[in-house]
Protein backbone atom coordinates (compact mmCIF):
# COMPACT_ATOMS: atom_id res chain seq x y z
CA UNK A 1 0.00 0.00 0.00
CA UNK A 2 1.53 3.31 -1.20
CA UNK A 3 0.40 6.24 0.85
CA UNK A 4 0.88 10.50 0.35
CA UNK A 5 4.33 11.00 2.04
CA UNK A 6 2.37 14.07 3.57
CA UNK A 7 0.29 11.06 5.36
CA UNK A 8 3.48 9.01 6.00
CA UNK A 9 4.65 12.45 7.95
CA UNK A 10 1.38 12.78 9.71
CA UNK A 11 1.55 9.54 11.17
CA UNK A 12 5.33 10.00 12.06
CA UNK A 13 4.24 13.01 13.94
CA UNK A 14 2.34 11.02 16.26
CA UNK A 15 4.97 8.77 17.84
CA UNK A 16 6.27 10.05 20.46
CA UNK A 17 10.53 10.59 21.20
CA UNK A 18 10.44 7.57 23.87
CA UNK A 19 12.70 9.48 26.69
CA UNK A 20 10.86 12.76 26.44
CA UNK A 21 6.96 11.35 25.24
CA UNK A 22 5.13 15.03 24.78
CA UNK A 23 7.26 15.41 21.78
CA UNK A 24 7.14 13.65 18.69
CA UNK A 25 9.63 12.31 16.68
CA UNK A 26 9.07 14.90 14.05
CA UNK A 27 9.02 17.58 16.59
CA UNK A 28 12.79 16.16 17.66
CA UNK A 29 13.41 16.86 14.07
CA UNK A 30 14.99 13.21 13.76
CA UNK A 31 13.38 12.13 10.94
CA UNK A 32 15.25 13.76 7.97
CA UNK A 33 13.18 12.33 4.59
CA UNK A 34 10.14 9.49 3.81
CA UNK A 35 9.93 8.46 0.05
CA UNK A 36 8.69 6.04 -1.64
CA UNK A 37 11.73 3.50 -3.80
CA UNK A 38 8.80 1.00 -5.60
CA UNK A 39 6.98 -0.58 -2.80
CA UNK A 40 9.40 0.29 -0.21
CA UNK A 41 8.99 3.27 2.20
CA UNK A 42 12.40 4.94 3.22
CA UNK A 43 12.69 6.50 6.58
CA UNK A 44 15.38 8.07 7.21
CA UNK A 45 16.78 9.05 10.70
CA UNK A 46 18.98 10.85 12.07
CA UNK A 47 19.90 9.91 15.91
CA UNK A 48 20.26 12.94 18.30
CA UNK A 49 23.58 11.65 19.03
CA UNK A 50 25.58 8.27 18.01
CA UNK A 51 25.00 6.74 21.72
CA UNK A 52 21.39 7.67 22.46
CA UNK A 53 19.98 4.73 23.62
CA UNK A 54 17.05 5.04 22.33
CA UNK A 55 17.68 4.37 18.88
CA UNK A 56 16.87 0.86 19.07
CA UNK A 57 13.55 1.51 20.25
CA UNK A 58 12.92 4.68 18.46
CA UNK A 59 13.42 2.30 15.16
CA UNK A 60 10.85 -0.12 16.76
CA UNK A 61 8.12 2.43 17.19
CA UNK A 62 8.41 4.14 13.64
CA UNK A 63 8.04 0.07 12.37
CA UNK A 64 4.99 -0.77 14.63
CA UNK A 65 3.78 2.82 13.75
CA UNK A 66 3.69 2.34 10.35
CA UNK A 67 2.62 -1.85 10.15
CA UNK A 68 -0.44 -0.54 12.23
CA UNK A 69 -1.33 1.77 9.24
CA UNK A 70 -0.85 -1.12 6.51
CA UNK A 71 2.72 -0.67 5.44
CA UNK A 72 4.28 -3.61 4.58
CA UNK A 73 7.84 -3.14 2.74
CA UNK A 74 9.77 -0.50 5.15
CA UNK A 75 14.03 0.23 5.24
CA UNK A 76 15.24 2.58 7.76
CA UNK A 77 17.95 4.41 7.01
CA UNK A 78 20.50 6.33 9.58
CA UNK A 79 22.13 9.21 8.17
CA UNK A 80 24.77 10.53 10.52
CA UNK A 81 25.72 13.39 8.74
CA UNK A 82 24.81 16.31 8.72
CA UNK A 83 24.87 15.48 12.56
CA UNK A 84 21.69 16.28 14.38
CA UNK A 85 21.81 19.51 16.17
CA UNK A 86 18.90 21.14 18.49
CA UNK A 87 17.87 23.97 15.81
CA UNK A 88 16.56 20.97 14.19
CA UNK A 89 13.93 20.98 17.14
CA UNK A 90 10.68 22.34 15.96
CA UNK A 91 8.96 25.43 17.26
CA UNK A 92 6.13 23.75 18.49
CA UNK A 93 8.22 20.77 19.75
CA UNK A 94 10.09 23.59 22.13
CA UNK A 95 7.02 24.82 23.30
CA UNK A 96 5.56 21.19 23.95
CA UNK A 97 9.13 20.77 26.63
CA UNK A 98 8.44 23.91 28.25
CA UNK A 99 5.02 23.04 28.75
CA UNK A 100 5.81 19.73 29.59
CA UNK A 101 8.81 21.38 32.08
CA UNK A 102 12.41 21.19 30.41
CA UNK A 103 13.49 24.19 29.20
CA UNK A 104 14.14 24.19 25.40
CA UNK A 105 17.43 24.52 24.00
CA UNK A 106 18.39 28.24 23.79
CA UNK A 107 18.28 29.40 20.65
CA UNK A 108 21.35 30.05 18.84
CA UNK A 109 23.90 27.78 21.04
CA UNK A 110 24.03 24.39 18.85
CA UNK A 111 27.27 24.02 18.10
CA UNK A 112 26.69 23.54 13.96
CA UNK A 113 28.87 26.20 12.33
CA UNK A 114 25.03 28.44 12.64
CA UNK A 115 25.13 29.56 16.19
CA UNK A 116 25.16 33.30 17.10
CA UNK A 117 27.72 34.87 19.36
CA UNK A 118 27.29 33.33 22.48
CA UNK A 119 28.64 36.19 24.89
CA UNK A 120 24.78 37.86 24.13
CA UNK A 121 23.67 34.72 25.73
CA UNK A 122 25.82 34.45 28.94
CA UNK A 123 25.60 35.90 32.40
CA UNK A 124 28.92 37.30 34.43
CA UNK A 125 29.82 33.91 35.29
CA UNK A 126 29.67 32.06 31.85
CA UNK A 127 26.00 30.55 32.45
CA UNK A 128 23.49 30.36 29.64
CA UNK A 129 20.76 32.28 30.68
CA UNK A 130 18.18 29.43 31.15
CA UNK A 131 14.48 30.62 31.62
CA UNK A 132 12.18 28.48 33.91
CA UNK A 133 9.73 26.49 32.28
CA UNK A 134 7.31 26.59 35.45
CA UNK A 135 7.63 30.24 36.23
CA UNK A 136 9.33 32.23 33.64
CA UNK A 137 12.27 33.41 36.17
CA UNK A 138 15.87 33.36 34.44
CA UNK A 139 16.86 33.65 37.94
CA UNK A 140 17.99 29.41 37.25
CA UNK A 141 21.31 27.84 37.92
CA UNK A 142 22.99 24.54 36.71
CA UNK A 143 22.81 21.96 39.32
CA UNK A 144 24.35 19.57 37.23
CA UNK A 145 25.50 18.92 34.08
CA UNK A 146 23.75 15.77 33.56
CA UNK A 147 19.69 15.45 33.98
CA UNK A 148 17.44 12.90 34.07
CA UNK A 149 18.98 11.82 30.52
CA UNK A 150 22.21 12.22 28.71
CA UNK A 151 21.15 15.12 26.48
CA UNK A 152 19.71 17.30 29.70
CA UNK A 153 20.93 19.10 32.80
CA UNK A 154 19.59 19.81 36.11
CA UNK A 155 18.82 23.11 36.96
CA UNK A 156 17.26 25.09 39.81
CA UNK A 157 15.25 28.22 39.71
CA UNK A 158 15.86 30.52 41.92
CA UNK A 159 12.61 32.58 42.05
CA UNK A 160 9.83 29.30 42.56
CA UNK A 161 12.66 26.88 43.79
CA UNK A 162 11.71 24.17 41.64
CA UNK A 163 14.24 22.00 39.98
CA UNK A 164 13.73 21.03 36.14
CA UNK A 165 15.65 19.79 33.21
CA UNK A 166 17.27 21.94 30.34
CA UNK A 167 17.42 20.41 26.96
CA UNK A 168 21.07 20.98 26.44
CA UNK A 169 22.16 22.45 22.73
CA UNK A 170 24.04 19.72 20.52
Amino acid sequence: MQVALDTVWDWLGEVPDPEIPVISLTDLGIIRDVAWDRETLIVTVTPTYSGCPATTLINLEIETALRERGVEHIRLERQLSPAWTTDWISAEGREKLKAYGIAPPVDGTAADGKTVALASRLLGQGNLVIECPRCGSTKTEKVSQFGSTPCKAAYRCKSCLEPFDYFKCI
